[in-house]
């Protein structure tokens, strides 16, 4: 016969809660708080990202219950339907051209009022400004009037005999007044370059200077290496900043991407596709291609890192 034996508890000694009761009593205050975070995740962006993936599979026009169709939207984007082109086409372009001018006009500015000018908190906020106005539909429309063919560039260029085009209903201009719009909001990486310059030594100057070292060689050898980590960070956030630009192509175009669609931004072709001609499935699926392509660039440029990012250590 077995023998049991009982390990009773001290008599007036309440028993231990368990590991999990413990965690629960100590961490529950701050669950609590966290609860309407975690209902605006799930319920605003897992819950709709789910959803959004399903209708990728199906058609969907708002009136009729979704039929799932496969891998059709996406096999449609890529060999029947040239519109998706055009639009990856004129984005990539935006990408390629508007970044890399608006970091370098950026790092130019943050290393003019770097130099330790009086007023540099105004400054610092004349400069932010167009970065809290850029996106907005009141400086798209704005923009749409200077470059009209009455606009003030055009008479700007009349006064030096000059006669300008209309420079967006030209599709050999249209595309690069909004590149230049872009390279105008530089006030976001332009005040995380000021901070990331004030971090440098500058003992490395002195001693780069006192051997004989030009400004330029300083700036390529001693600013630029320093400066790789934020020139990194700011890269990321501008790329996919204008992958998902949108509002200056809806305003300035019209919404139509036009003329001869070289303004046809991929997050406006996405608009027309799913509120223009209620093709939800198709347009969740161009969602996704855009998830897919952004995420594609952000991976790509965090194992290039290595090669050319120069942290402290």
């Amino acid at each position: 016969m077995a023998v049991q034996t009982a390990i009773a508890t001290p008599a007036g000694q309440a028993q231990r809660p368990s590991v999990w009761s413990r965690i629960w009593q100590n961490d529950a205050p701050g669950y609590l708080f966290l609860l309407p975070w975690f209902i605006g995740f799930f319920g605003l962006t897992i819950g709709p990202m789910i959803t959004s993936f399903y209708l990728s599979f199906t058609n969907f026009d708002l009136l009729q219950a979704p039929q799932w169709v496969g891998a059709n939207n996406y096999i449609r984007m890529f060999t029947a339907d040239p519109k998706f082109s055009a639009s990856m086409r004129v984005t990539l372009f935006f990408v390629v051209f508007s970044v890399p001018l608006k970091l370098a006009f950026a790092l130019a500015v943050a290393m003019l009022l770097n130099r330790g000018i009086k007023g540099l908190p105004m400054y610092r906020a004349l400069f932010y400004l167009p970065s809290l106005l850029g996106a907005s539909v009141a400086i798209a429309i704005l923009w749409r009037q200077i470059f009209a063919g009455d606009g003030l560039v055009n008479k700007l260029l009349a006064m030096f005999g000059i006669i300008g085009p209309s420079w967006i209903s030209n599709p050999n201009y249209s595309l690069w007044t909004l590149i230049i719009l872009s390279i105008w909001q530089f006030g976001s990486p332009m005040i995380i370059f000021l901070a990331g310059l004030r971090q440098i030594p500058q003992d490395m100057y002195e001693a780069a200077s006192l051997d004989g070292a030009s400004k330029w060689r300083q700036f390529v050898k001693i600013t630029l290496p320093l400066l790789t980590p934020v020139v990194f960070f700011n890269a990321i956030i501008q790329t996919i900043e204008a992958f998902k630009s949108f509002t200056p192509a809806f305003i300035i175009s019209g919404g139509t991407g036009n003329p001869i669609n070289s303004t046809l931004f991929y997050t406006l072709y996405l608009y027309q596709e799913a509120f223009g001609f209620f093709r939800m499935g198709y347009a969740s699926a161009l969602a996704w291609v855009l998830l897919a392509l952004v995420g594609l660039f952000t991976a790509f440029s965090f194992l290039t890192s290595k090669y050319w990012v120069h942290y402290d250590d």
